[in-house]
């Protein structure tokens, strides 16, 4: 666990959240208990932004590029037949 630069900040928590902390820190402060849990969270927004932007990204393949795909394949193949012979 990073220890490198910490900074005091007053947030507002809800009461069972403080709870959830006090049961799970084991031999942690509740603040090291607190940042760990931040971290996994911010971790698990980034994968999900990331699994948006993919398929968005791959979303943008129509049916346009795909028949063009096949055409460009289908081509190949006629050539590389013909090569052989």
């Amino acid at each position: 666990m990073s220890k490198a630069t910490r900074f005091s900040k007053s947030f507002t928590v809800d009461r069972s959240i403080l709870d959830y902390l006090q049961r799970t820190r084991a031999s942690r402060s509740r603040s090291e208990r607190l940042n760990e849990l931040l971290r996994r969270a911010i971790v698990d927004e980034q994968y999900d932004l990331l699994e948006r932007e993919a398929a968005e990204f791959f979303a943008g393949v129509g049916k346009t590029e795909r028949a063009e795909s096949r055409a460009f394949a289908a081509a190949s193949r006629r050539s590389i037949t013909r090569a052989g012979d």
